[in-house]
């Protein structure tokens, strides 16, 4: 790393961030001078590990978790040393009604998981339905995920190339609620599927906005199976490959460098403007937020129309246990249910419910959460004494908690409230309090965080704690949208075109993809070569 000094680069990229240095890896390795400006001491933005609790060995994913749209693509091109572990178990759903019977979907054997389906949920064919739910989404992941590295494919090829308009109407055009219900019988199986509509996004099922059906098809189209994968050594891995590989190529990583002004025509101020660089373009790491207020800050227009402030809908708790904790269906075993991702308090019904409580101003209860442990498909995240004692890893995923609850007045006794309710939910679905199995640290307290969006704002710059920097999009341009020049056709246009989005304000940005860095730099590369 070096530091900051005035001088002339071709690409200068604000923001750190891994969508960030999968830009600066392409661009260095086509022979361009990148210079990388962070303002924290390290790289890699909120794909990092980290050691939270003084005196444990223990290395938590302490912000992002799992991986399912990073594109085989960019591993090959950029000879990352990343490895991606698949879970036998997909999901385990207690009933909130009965937790001594829950769903659990076994990738490798479709009888229990029928069983349970049907102890669960008192229908035999439900599992079938299940299924077949997925199953039908197929056509349109294998038809997506590959256009995420290439040029913006239209809308009405898109839907050709799918083949199915039915699907299309009922992902695309309408609420995924209407397609949930005629799909699934049981409000268990409808949740489950309701999940992935609204990790960091407010949404209930009918939002006529559709940004449940947007976050949805991001969330089943990753890899072209919608799988879920674990970073082998956690998510520093990712973002640490990236960083070697955008150093071997030769691109400067300048960190404690906080970029003060951006102006459209590549110069990027540093600090107290003490320090400026000169660039023939500039890739924005960060969200659309924070570009106008750099660009503002220029004395100039944004990248964008003023638009509503983003705002993010998640809690994230991390944890160390001393062991899994018991569960109250005593047919599954803790460590099956835990591996797969943990359903809590999450059938449609409470999930819509949820929405209303945080709509009204009030913490939800219960709170839908979803848990999984890291540590069961990869050790190597805890140390030896850590391992060889039976401790795991523990990560919560609160939804349905807005940046409004907790960027008011009275933030910490508002995170308290919402910790509480976070342990309360996962209580109910065991046979003993989380609190018997927290593993102490040496002095004494819990291995237990809370990191909510008002920490997202305030340690990583995200506004409104928001993952996604903004509204996601659909992955495809619109048939009329014009497409004339290489930053519009990749979806990282900025109303300046010597300004590119790089990072998850990008057309297709948004989770540990690289596909907003990846496709910035593909823009880039056709500029600088005019």
């Amino acid at each position: 790393m070096q530091s900051a000094r005035s001088r002339d680069v071709d690409v200068a990229i604000v923001g750190g961030g891994h969508n960030a240095l999968v830009a600066a890896a392409y661009l260095a390795r086509a022979g361009y001078r990148v210079a990388v400006l962070e303002r924290l001491e390290h790289v890699g933005g909120a794909a990092v590990s980290e050691r939270p609790w003084t005196g444990v060995d223990a290395r938590v994913s302490r912000y992002s978790y799992l991986v399912s749209l990073l594109p085989r693509r960019i591993i090959d091109d950029l000879g990352l040393d990343v490895r991606l572990r698949r879970r036998r178990i997909s999901s385990y759903t207690p009933d909130p009604d009965a937790p001594e019977h829950g769903l659990l979907v076994d990738t490798a054997d479709p009888t229990a998981t029928a069983e349970s389906f049907a102890r669960a949920t008192g229908d035999e064919r439900e599992a079938g339905r299940f299924a077949a739910f997925y199953e039908r989404l197929a056509p349109l992941a294998r038809t997506l995920f590959p256009t995420m590295t290439e040029p913006l494919p239209r809308a009405a090829d898109v839907r050709a190339a799918v083949g199915d308009d039915a699907l299309w109407s009922a992902v695309v055009e309408q609420p995924l609620g209407v397609h949930l219900r005629a799909s699934l019988r049981t409000e268990l199986a409808r949740g489950v599927a309701l999940t992935d509509a609204l990790i960091g996004t407010f949404a209930t099922a009918d939002d006529p906005s559709l940004r449940q059906n947007r976050c949805f098809l991001y969330h089943v189209i990753g890899g072209g199976t919608g799988d879920w994968d674990v970073p082998i050594g956690g998510m520093g891995q990712v973002s640490g490959a990236l960083r070697d590989a955008a150093l071997c190529a030769g691109a400067e990583l300048v960190t404690g460098a906080e970029v003060t002004a951006v102006s459209p025509d590549g110069e990027v101020s540093i600090g107290d403007g003490e320090s400026v660089v000169r660039a023939r373009l500039v890739l924005s790491g960060v969200g659309e937020a924070v570009l106008k207020r750099l660009m503002d800050a220029a004395g100039t227009g944004s990248s964008a129309d003023a638009a509503a402030a983003p705002e993010g809908a998640q809690l994230k708790v991390n944890m160390l246990l001393s062991r899994l904790p018991r569960l109250r269906d005593t047919s599954v075993d803790a460590a099956a249910a835990f591996s797969g991702t943990f359903h809590i308090n999450e059938t449609m019904t409470q999930l819509d419910r949820a929405h209303d409580d945080a709509t009204a101003g009030r913490v939800p209860s219960p709170l839908p959460a979803e848990v999984y442990c890291h540590s069961l498909t990869d050790p190597s995240i805890l140390g030896g004494a850590l391992r060889a004692s039976g401790a795991q890893t523990l990560t919560l995923f609160g939804l349905q908690v807005p940046h409004r609850l907790i960027a008011g007045a009275a933030p910490d006794a508002r995170r308290a409230e919402l910790l509480a309710a976070a342990e309360a939910s996962l209580d109910s679905v065991l046979a003993e309090p989380l609190r018997d199995v927290l593993f102490r640290a040496p002095d004494g307290e819990p291995c237990l965080e809370a990191r909510t969006t008002l920490d997202l704002e305030r340690s990583l710059g995200m506004v409104g704690g928001d993952i996604f920097h903004g509204g996601l999009d659909w992955p495809w341009a619109g048939d009329d949208e014009p497409l004339d020049s290489p930053a519009r056709a990749w979806g990282v246009a900025t109303a300046h075109e010597r300004v590119l989005l790089c990072g998850s304000s990008a057309r297709r940005g948004g989770a540990v993809s690289g596909i907003g860095g990846h496709n910035a730099a593909m823009a880039a590369l056709a500029l600088l070569a005019r």
